[in-house]
């Protein structure tokens, strides 16, 4: 059993030490054989209550991997990391444990085909459900290493989960075959060892280093040949605990036009500023009149070529409980409902405002999951991490805002930029590049907000966009179309970036199909089901 502990826990080992930012992916290309061979060796020995030890075990495995990766929630809210860390490892547990259900009566190679859909599928529904979590899916894992997967502007993040299951689920068939060597072969042991060795190398560069080999032909040369936008992106350096909400928005306006000026021109297209960088609510019908908008128009007024982007917080109250919706909230105190926005605020000359409501949220503290069947249960238990604590209101639609100069920008908000399929949409809508506005200061100088920066750089391959990113306190930065960072911010620095970026309205083959991967893999995993299901006698163990 102590075996069998330290494999599961070598496999989380493998899967932290391997996970950006300060890993080295390579290690995601083994990290499931230990835990593969301790479910092999438990369905293949007379073990009892041997599913209850393959859940157990497997949640060591996951559990290592989410604590050592992902900890650092623990610093915008507690209550919020435990429970991310320990309901996904479970979740993760259960998909490895139906797997072993499944392996009792399959085959190895329908077993091991059904493990890999069947993850598949629980990272796609991760992109889509209430309790949306999707930064531990495999293919974020080479997020720092861009030049292995120019090939996702073919097939997206789940282009890399496909690629780490392959690999192994193919290494450690080669050692399930070996392990099975006859006896009579074991006389000749070192030659053996040296065939076996040999062996594992090289199925293990082929199937490593070709899709690094093809990745390198893809990759652009980031030549700015066509058309440009000279984009200025602010970083205030707000602290969002001590002063962000402490601060009225005039005295916000003002900082930022202060590191405007430091470097605007006659030739900037757009300025770039933070979510919620207005952060105390501004009622949605008075937008035009609130004084801290004026201001920035005027600012933008005078400089007609220039237009603004940047995030705000909104609130709209109505008492008509026709108007109410899942994501309406109801204040006692005043007898009203309202909409709360966390939103991207566009502004140009000569043009009213245009706003962009944020529709990717994070759970617990933008959304209240399935809350008509949660909040009965539990009340109201949303994370306060300043300002509101409400249920944010959302928009079907990706906004995409021109600018004065005719750049087409998508207003991608914070937690938004971790979905792949979602943010092609904004390019389908005609974004011709990306900006990230986000404020990733709750997570304090952690792997937090770096982990968050390394994810865009994803983003910018998938879609082959610039990426302009303004953080409100690092790290912002200029991503360019292969993923590689131009120019940053660093955390805690105060100041301004300006750059010019390439602007584009090729489609490639992801923004057009998105995760098709992933609903093929759906789809194969179902049909092994049911065929195993209806065909059981026929298909053995093995």
């Amino acid at each position: 059993m102590l075996k069998n502990i330290l494999l599961a826990l070598l496999s989380g080992i493998l899967f932290w030490l391997g996970w950006p930012t300060y890993g080295f992916p390579l290690l995601l290309f083994f990290a499931f054989i230990p835990l593969l061979i301790v479910e092999y060796g438990i369905r293949h020995q007379s073990v009892k209550a041997a599913g209850w030890k393959v859940l157990g075990l497997s949640y060591i495995t996951f559990f290592t991997w989410n604590i050592c990766t992902t900890s650092w929630l623990y610093f915008a809210t507690p209550f919020g990391m435990w429970f991310a860390v320990l309901v996904n490892s479970l979740l993760m547990a259960i998909v490895f444990w139906c797997y072993h259900l499944f392996a009792r009566k399959a085959t190895t190679g329908a077993s091991l085909t059904f493990l890999a859909c069947l993850w598949i599928g629980f990272e796609y529904l991760h992109l889509h459900w209430d309790f949306s979590w999707p930064w531990l899916n495999l293919g974020n894992g080479f997020s720092e290493y861009t030049s292995w997967i120019q090939w996702y502007e073919y097939t997206g993040t789940f282009g890399g989960s496909l690629w780490v299951w392959g690999t192994n689920i193919s290494l450690f068939l080669l050692w399930k075959r070996f392990r099975a060597v006859p006896a009579g072969r074991q006389e000749s042991g070192t030659k053996l060892n040296l065939f076996v060795s040999v062996k594992v190398t090289r199925i293990s560069l082929t199937l490593i280093g070709i899709p690094i080999l093809i990745s390198l032909f893809l990759k652009p040369d980031d030549l700015l040949d066509g058309d440009t936008s000279d984009v200025v992106i602010l970083q205030p350096n707000i602290d969002p605990y001590a002063e962000k909400y402490n601060t009225d928005n005039s005295s916000i306006v003002n900082l930022l036009l202060n590191l405007t000026e430091q470097k605007i021109t006659d030739s900037t297209d757009i300025i770039i500023a933070p979510e919620t960088v207005l952060a105390r609510s501004v009622e949605l019908n008075t937008v035009p009149f609130d004084p801290s908008v004026n201001a920035l128009q005027g600012y933008v007024t005078q400089h007609p070529n220039t237009s603004y982007l940047g995030g705000i917080s909104m609130l709209e109250r109505f008492r008509d409980e026709e108007k109410v919706t899942t994501q309406s909230n109801y204040y006692a105190d005043g007898d009203f409902y309202y909409n709360d926005f966390n939103s991207a605020l566009f502004l140009k000359d000569k043009s009213e405002s245009a706003l962009y409501h944020k529709s990717k949220l994070v759970v617990g503290v933008e959304n209240f999951p399935y809350k008509s069947i949660l909040q009965p249960i539990l009340g109201d238990a949303m994370i306060d991490l300043g300002g509101t604590v409400a249920t944010k209101t959302t928009q079907p639609e990706r906004a995409v805002f021109e600018s004065t100069q005719g750049s087409k920008v998508a207003p991608i908000i914070c937690y938004e930029s971790v979905y792949g399929d979602y943010v092609t949409d904004y390019v389908l809508n005609g974004a011709q590049f990306l900006a990230i506005i986000t404020n990733d200061a709750w997570w304090g100088n952690t792997q937090g907000h770096q982990q968050h920066l390394s994810i865009a750089r994803l983003r910018a391959i998938e879609s082959r966009r610039w990426v302009a990113r303004s953080a409100n306190t690092g790290i912002s930065a200029v991503i360019a179309p292969s993923g590689a960072v131009v120019d940053r911010l660093d955390y805690e620095e105060q100041g301004t970036i300006k750059a010019t970026i390439g602007l584009s309205d090729e489609l490639t083959f992801y923004s057009k199909h998105g995760d098709y991967i992933a609903r093929i893999a759906m789809g194969m995993g179902l049909f092994i089901l049911l065929f195993g299901v209806f065909k059981r006698g026929t298909m053995k163990r093995k």
